[in-house]
């Protein structure tokens, strides 16, 4: 990246004014508001910022780099170098600088309070660090648009520390640049899609660690969104992105494009699916008679229902545990399969899997 352009990102110019660094899709309230629940501790570290040494985060970064991409850190040392020249505040001449741009549109305040404050979107850079995997510069300057929103939102009447409520703008600005970039195809466009993309992975990990299992409907219970958005979610997050147009080896006039199968069935395929509708329910009415109220229920309500209820709605209705109901489900599915293989010459049990 050069360095003029790094520069004209990263340290605001005093004489052009602060509304003209603004993002094209400016953020109205910072992204944590309605997605990550950020810990109380990175807060804390936000506010003890000042207190750190440039000295003592420049080594962290720079080893964050492959060893291979040497030639990059000539950007990245010069703009840590840079910004030791600019000393923390104390609260109240920030107070006071913030009430200069507010009051007076003193752009010199705004330039001041910024420069201030660069280390602190460094070290919240870093926090994101695993997250990104790439140049810590594309996270510094992001972070740094999100410092000067900070700087036209603040208000120093309601006495919050400027640092405490700038780290949640460079937060939201870093994580809007991570989504963006995770991939060629833009992820987290909607609300569902970005609490995902912060609290799937976490959610999965505590459900195991309590011995539960992760399923998509508990999944998405828990999190209160579609099942579908989890499965897209995960399946965007566990996959790298492939060009259609790329060859496939180097003597390779193919592409991933030509073997890519149409979506919609053969006409084969779809008879034969429809053949075996047709005689699932056939012999599933067979053994209707035979059944009692209590699978005559979990037959309509689970077995064969589009939005099944869950087996403590079933075990409430009929006051037993929902592990007597799951005994009583799993002796109906094997009525069903032996009714179905008895019939049936090429029976497949998994023509009638079902998911609990």
């Amino acid at each position: 990246m050069p360095k003029n352009h790094l520069q004209s990102r990263t340290i605001m110019n005093p004489n052009k004014r602060l509304e003209d660094n603004a993002p094209d899709e400016e953020l109205e309230t910072p992204l944590s508001e309605d997605t990550e629940e950020f810990d109380a501790d990175d807060i804390d570290d936000s506010d003890k910022v000042d207190t750190v040494d440039i000295d003592e985060i420049a080594p962290l970064v720079l080893a964050t780099v492959p060893k291979r991409e040497v030639a990059t850190l000539d950007p990245l040392h010069i703009y840590l170098q840079e910004i030791k020249k600019f000393k923390p505040l104390e609260q109240d001449e920030e107070f006071d600088l913030a009430r200069r741009y507010r009051d007076e549109q003193e752009e010199q305040a705004a330039f001041i309070l910024i420069t201030s404050n660069l280390r602190l979107v460094v070290k919240i850079a870093m926090d994101f660090q695993r997250r990104w995997m790439k140049n810590v510069l594309d996270l510094i300057q992001e972070g740094n648009v999100g410092l000067m929103k900070a700087v036209q939102k603040f208000d120093p009447d309601k006495g919050i520390k400027f640092s405490y409520y700038a780290s949640f703008w460079i937060k939201a600005y870093i994580l809007k640049f991570i989504m963006d970039n995770w991939r060629m195809v833009k992820i987290g466009t909607t609300q569902a899609q970005r609490k995902l993309f912060y609290n799937l992975g976490k959610e999965r990990q505590r459900l195991q660690a309590q011995g539960f299992d992760p399923t998509t409907s508990t999944l998405s219970k828990n999190l209160q969104v579609s099942e579908a958005d989890i499965v897209e979610m995960g399946q965007r997050l566990g996959q790298h992105d492939v060009s259609l147009d790329m060859k496939i080896g180097d003597d390779s006039s193919f592409t991933p494009m030509d073997f890519i199968p149409a979506l919609e069935a053969g006409i084969e395929e779809q008879m034969a699916a429809d053949e075996i509708s047709v005689l699932i329910h056939d012999n599933i009415d067979a053994i209707r008679d035979g059944l009692n109220e209590k699978e005559l229920d979990i037959l309509e309500q689970r077995l064969l229902a589009d939005s099944p209820i869950t087996l403590r709605e079933i075990g409430d209705k009929y006051g037993i545990t929902r592990e007597r109901v799951r005994q009583i489900e799993a002796r109906l599915l094997q009525k069903i399969k032996a009714q179905m293989s008895s019939t049936i010459q090429d029976f497949s049990a998994e023509w009638i899997e079902h998911e609990e």
